[in-house]
């Protein structure tokens, strides 16, 4: 962080947790115990872990989007073919204006 001060004047928006990762820093014994702050730090400067994250949610959105085309298409594959079977053909079914002209 270079001087805290964000592009229009006033804090940034990663100070607060520059202050916090600072201020474990200075008190801890050891700097293994400011990792979790390190790491919201870091996160609030290159937003990676949000990036990741959006980017499995577009992904998994995607894969339903084609596997429901793919169901719609078979879908309309399993009507067409119900459509153009040979039952009319076999007499079981009779034809609309056979059924109306006898009735």
């Amino acid at each position: 962080m270079a001087s805290g001060y964000g592009y229009n004047g006033g804090r940034s928006r990663c100070y607060p947790f520059w202050q916090e990762f600072h201020k474990c820093y200075a008190l801890a014994d050891k700097p293994e115990e400011c990792v979790l702050q390190r790491d919201d730090y870091l996160e609030c400067l290159h937003h990676s872990k949000e990036i990741i994250r959006t980017k499995t949610v577009q992904d998994e959105a995607h894969k339903q989007q084609e596997k429901r085309a793919k169901e719609a298409a078979a879908s309309k594959k399993k009507a067409d073919a119900a459509a153009s079977s040979n039952v009319p053909r076999l007499n079981v079914v009779e034809d609309k204006a056979k059924a109306t002209a006898s009735a």
